[in-house]
């Protein structure tokens, strides 16, 4: 099975991206993390995109803040499909981060989720894994029939509950 390439433009970073591990490891699917920033560290940035097919890759998750260019930058030098996560920062609530992560050129697409939205990339990672994996898509599938389980039986509790 390819991996899944995780790069933060910062160590602080890691709070949020291991809600991502923790999903990738539910699903068991591999990963490699990677602290990469596209201010501090461009070339290495370019280079890990560059050759993140070569290297066994299938999706890449791109987590930053503030200016967050990482995942732009990581989508420029690849075709492989990148998510980019926004994130919150001291003395910002993600919006900057949010608008450079989905404000690109076209040509160069990045799928974005929600500010600190981490499991959901996961999640859009594997679905985009799951494409070509049956075993994938069955898990996923299971978890959301098991979802949906958990919203009918409090609806149900709750109707009984209420009901007048």
């Amino acid at each position: 099975m390819k991996r899944v390439g995780i790069v933060m433009g910062s160590a602080s970073d890691l709070p949020i991206v291991e809600k991502a591990i923790k999903v990738l490891e539910d699903y068991e699917v591999p990963f490699e993390v990677r602290v990469l920033s596209a201010h501090r560290c461009p070339v290495e940035a370019r280079d890990f995109a560059a050759t993140a097919r070569e290297s066994g890759f299938s999706v890449l998750i791109a987590a930053a803040g503030m200016a967050a260019h990482l995942a732009g930058a990581l989508a420029a030098n690849t075709t492989l499909p990148v998510i980019g996560i926004p994130c919150r920062s001291s003395g910002s609530d993600g919006s900057d981060a949010l608008f450079s992560t989905v404000m690109m050129p076209p040509g160069i697409p990045v799928a974005t989720v929600a500010i600190d939205g981490a499991k959901n990339a996961a999640l859009l990672a594997i679905q985009i894994m799951a494409v070509n994996d049956d075993t994938l898509a069955a898990k996923l599938q299971k978890d959301r029939d098991e979802g949906k389980a958990k919203v009918l039986a409090a609806d149900a509790e709750l109707n009984q509950k209420y009901h007048r």
